[in-house]
Formats: C-alpha cells, sequence, structure tokens
C-alpha cells in the first residue's frame, strides 16, 4: 500500500523515487507476478499486487515510466470527491488525466466519494457514497475493478454492523475490500472483504521492505 510519490520526501505517505525504484527492482528481480485484481485467480508463486490510494497527481508523473521500466502493474483507488474538489493542498489527478493511464499497466478501483471512516457513517451513506464514487467513475468514461480500498484502512468491528457493510457491498457487486493489516493474503480466500495490505512507508529502507513482503507486520522494528 502506497499513497504519494515525491523526487523527495521524509513523510510516513510519501515515497521517494529512489526508494520506491529500489522497491520495484527487487520485485523485478526476485521474479515477483504482478497482478490486477482481476487477474487474482491466475496461478503462481509470489504473486504482488502494488496499491496507490486517493488519486494524485504524481502517480500520474512518476509511477508510468517505472512501472514501464519493471514491468509492473498497479492498481491506483480513486476517492472522487478528491479528484472534483482537491484534498487538502495536494494536487489530484484529473478524471482526464486517469483515463490516459495505459491500461497494460493501471488499473482503477473504489476508494469511495467522500472518503469518510466507515466506523463513523451510516450503512445507508456507505451503500449512498459507493454507488456515487462507481457512478461517477462511469460518467467520466473511466473503466474500474470492482474493488474497495476502505476509507483509512477502517471498517466496523462489531458483528452485525460488520455483516451489514459486508452484505451491502455484496448486493453493490463489490468483489473484493482492503483493509491495512500488515498481514500477506493467501488464495482461495473465504474474507474477500477483509483482505490485507502491507503499508509501505515512505522512510522504509530496502531491508525492511523485503521483510515486510515477508512477513507483513514487523514488530521488532
Amino acid at each position: 500500500m502506497y499513497h504519494q510519490v515525491e523526487k523527495e520526501s521524509s513523510e510516513d505517505l510519501t515515497i521517494n523515487l529512489e526508494n520506491l525504484e529500489k522497491q520495484f527492482k527487487y520485485l523485478k528481480e526476485k521474479n515477483y507476478f504482478p497482478k490486477f485484481f482481476t487477474e487474482i485467480n491466475i496461478p503462481s508463486k509470489k504473486s504482488v499486487i502494488l496499491t496507490f490510494d486517493d488519486g494524485y497527481k504524481n502517480n500520474f508523473e512518476y509511477l508510468p515510466s517505472l512501472l514501464e521500466k519493471y514491468d509492473l502493474k498497479a492498481t491506483i483507488f480513486i476517492s472522487t470527491k478528491f479528484i472534483q474538489k482537491g484534498y487538502k493542498e495536494y494536487d489530484m489527478m484529473t478524471f482526464e488525466d486517469i483515463r490516459n493511464l495505459n491500461k497494460k499497466y493501471f488499473e482503477i478501483a473504489l476508494h469511495t466519494h467522500a472518503h469518510e471512516d466507515f466506523r463513523n457513517v451510516s450503512i445507508d451513506f456507505i451503500e449512498s457514497d459507493l454507488k456515487k464514487n462507481m457512478q461517477l467513475l462511469t460518467n467520466e468514461n473511466i473503466n474500474y475493478s470492482t474493488v474497495l480500498a476502505y476509507p483509512y484502512g477502517k471498517y466496523p468491528k462489531e458483528i452485525a454492523n460488520k455483516m451489514k457493510l459486508f452484505s451491502t457491498l455484496k448486493n453493490l457487486g463489490i468483489d473484493f475490500a482492503l483493509r491495512i493489516g500488515n498481514k500477506v493474503n493467501y488464495f482461495p480466500t473465504n474474507k474477500p472483504y477483509e483482505l490485507c495490505r502491507i503499508d509501505i512507508k515512505g522512510r522504509d529502507t530496502i531491508i525492511k521492505f523485503k521483510l515486510k513482503l515477508i512477513f507483513g507486520r514487523l514488530k521488532l522494528f
């Protein structure tokens, strides 16, 4: 799980280009098989899905050449409100930018419209918000995979509310939903709405990156 990419950065949610290239190079050298979520059932010994959240302009600027160089793929989870109205002081992609991403290297997926924490809003709000997320992408002629990254990686943990959420996701035709979790996933899975992602921090060394690929959460660091 990544967010922003910049030439230089010391922030946790922004990785600098040098570190990102080292990580991509390692994935290529170790024969990790890059996938989109639409390819999740293709058999492979070491699969990896690279994900980037929100839709930052720097993803559009820096990722295409790196993905092409190392023959990798990335899924970008789009929050449509951020595309329409911006997010804080950050530059975001436009819908035109998203349409222009090379489909060989990029897959678009869902990150809600309003980017609200699912623990703090009603099921009705979630359903309406996801419908808006999907409809806006459709209106903009942007093909997307029916995969959701939970805003902030959060969703209700109470059993009743969680089951209502999962039922809503199923009714909306969403195949998978992702939290953070920092665990390696194994397929097939009986928890399609609780898939984990490994959180790659901006200051992670290449050693820490390699360990995270194997173990997920690193309690010793």
